[in-house]
């Protein structure tokens, strides 16, 4: 399969089907079901089969495609992958495939239309994952955009009008920034380079001067702050969470809210190195006070749906103390915790849905008990919680562990300021825990619930496989983005020369591993 253009296949598929849906009738909803079903999981193999021909000893980028799409401008048609979005695509076509089979039972009005716009949802996401050119990065970043604004929209909660518009208009503002730096940074590389480019290995290259940098830097990390979300721009993701069905709760936590902290990873830091160093205080302080604040008002939520949503701000503000620590430890943690976050929250988004599904109630007080009359759920939601709160021997405590322990050796003030999100982590999972499954049974109508049925066993039996397996053995996801991120922090640290790794390549510039479909120019040589 080396020969195939295969990030172009992972990217497409899912969009491929979704124009196969619409000419289906939407009373063969079996048949609907089944196609959507089959994309997800056709995606999900393909991605295992880039992770399997990945070199992991290999800083630069792999299975790169390019192809020239407006030569005039300097706009080609970029794909690649490194250590640093490869996990990422993986997590993406996972989740993928189990939304799809986890919405079977909850989506039947308009099915047609939902599984269109999670296939398109997924074709964005990875898109956004895998395009290096930043024209075409920026119109996957806008493109995902419309599918998540239908999903919440029709198939949402009561508010989900005033959810989705929230959701639509800080995103967009956002982005509208991202796009002037981008254009900045071109006519930046035109004084310089040999030909303009929209590319990332090329404008790697370019020279900035530390007010133009600065500028820049802000404009992009807005746009990725707000798609974290970090305080203070926040405040659109409980409102989208608790509107949203439990699909595309599961999809926003686990996927969408990554974007932010690839961002961060893939374009802020190597393009604006300088500007970098010199805001890692305010970005620590703001992930800080992100940690503290999403913890404190998860506390006193009553909606256990919203309870969620407040411990993602937290969660997140975790990575972003982790990346800019600026050491391996650390970042290394921080990658892995998109992951550990994408798993353990979206298994509670689930768990949360099937809940509802029994009850049509979110609210704590209705419940309690449920560990008597429900005992497979419950169990389940236990190992999940204890996950999220990084009991050792799950996959939470592997990324936080190594988040912590960098910020440490860092910044030992950050660190310990971090260890006290860690304790209120705990806190508001665990009274969460202890009112929904522990006590008598409250209420009557908790006596009849149903446990859990066999389809949801099986949907949420890989993600336990693969939190238990992570907490005992992160070795595969660990190693195979060690090399790209040294490169980035050598980047970072120490300017743009010293990110030659030890094959003599530099951060951004792909080596000619297996899967290679093409060679880029150097950083700052023509596009």
């Amino acid at each position: 399969m080396t020969d195939l253009p295969l990030l172009s296949l992972l990217t497409f598929l899912p969009a491929a089907a979704a124009a196969l849906l619409l000419f289906l009738p939407r009373e063969r909803l079996a048949l609907l079901r089944g196609l959507a079903l089959g994309a997800t999981a056709a995606d999900f193999l393909l991605s295992l089969q880039l992770y399997a021909g990945f070199d992991a000893a290999v800083a630069g980028l792999q299975f790169v495609e390019e192809r020239a799409w407006i030569p005039r401008l300097g706009i080609q048609y970029l794909l690649g992958v490194d250590g640093i979005s490869l996990p990422l695509v993986l997590l993406t076509t996972f989740l993928g495939l189990v939304v799809t089979a986890a919405s079977f039972p909850w989506i039947r009005a308009r099915a047609k239309e939902y599984y269109i716009c999670l296939l398109l949802l997924q074709t964005g996401m990875l898109g956004v994952f895998v395009a290096l050119d930043l024209i075409l990065f920026y119109i996957f970043w806008e493109a995902m955009l419309i599918p998540m604004y239908f999903l919440i929209g029709v198939w949402g909660g009561p508010r989900r009008i005033y959810a989705t518009i929230k959701f639509f208009l800080f995103t967009m503002a956002g982005s509208v920034l991202m796009l002037l730096a981008i254009f900045a940074l071109y006519f930046a590389g035109r004084e310089v380079l040999p030909s303009p480019t929209f590319a990332l290995p090329g404008l790697l290259g370019v020279p900035l001067a530390p007010g133009q940098q600065t500028w820049l830097f802000l404009a992009f990390a807005v746009a990725f702050a707000i798609k974290v979300p970090m305080l203070p721009f926040h405040t659109w993701l409980p409102d989208a969470h608790v509107e949203a069905p439990t699909g595309g709760s599961v999809i926003l936590a686990g996927v969408l809210l990554k974007m932010g902290t690839y961002g961060f990873l893939r374009f802020a830091l190597p393009l604006f190195p300088d500007a970098t160093r010199a805001f890692l205080p305010v970005v620590a302080w703001l992930a800080i006070a992100g940690i503290w604040y999403g913890a404190l008002v998860a506390l006193v939520q009553g909606d256990v749906k919203s309870l969620v949503a407040y411990s993602s701000v937290s969660h997140l503000g975790f990575v972003m103390l982790g990346i800019v620590a600026l050491n391996l430890q650390a970042v290394s943690g921080a990658l892995l915790q998109m992951v550990n976050h994408g798993l353990s929250t979206g298994a509670l988004f689930l768990l949360v849905g099937m809940l509802y599904e029994r009850r049509h109630t979110r609210m704590l007080e209705d419940f309690g008990g449920l560990f008597r009359v429900v005992p497979v759920f419950g169990g389940i939601l236990l190992l999940i919680a204890l996950s999220s709160i990084g009991l050792p021997g799950l996959n939470g405590f592997v990324g936080e562990f190594l988040i912590l322990a960098g910020t440490f050796k860092a910044r030992p003030l950050y660190g310990a300021l971090g260890v006290i999100g860690v304790v209120l982590g705990a806190w508001y999972t665990l009274w969460m825990v202890q009112r929904v499954l522990f006590g008598p049974v409250r209420h009557e109508a908790n006596r009849s619930l149903r446990d859990l049925t066999v389809a949801e066993r099986c949907i949420l039996a890989p993600i336990l496989l693969l939190v238990v397996w992570i907490g005992i053995y992160p070795a595969p996801l660990l190693s195979v983005s060690e090399a790209s991120l040294r490169a980035l922090l050598a980047r970072v640290e120490q300017g743009p020369a010293a990110a030659e790794s030890a094959e003599g390549r530099a951060y951004g510039r792909p080596a000619p591993p297996r899967g290679s479909a093409a060679a880029l120019p150097a950083p700052g040589g023509p596009s």
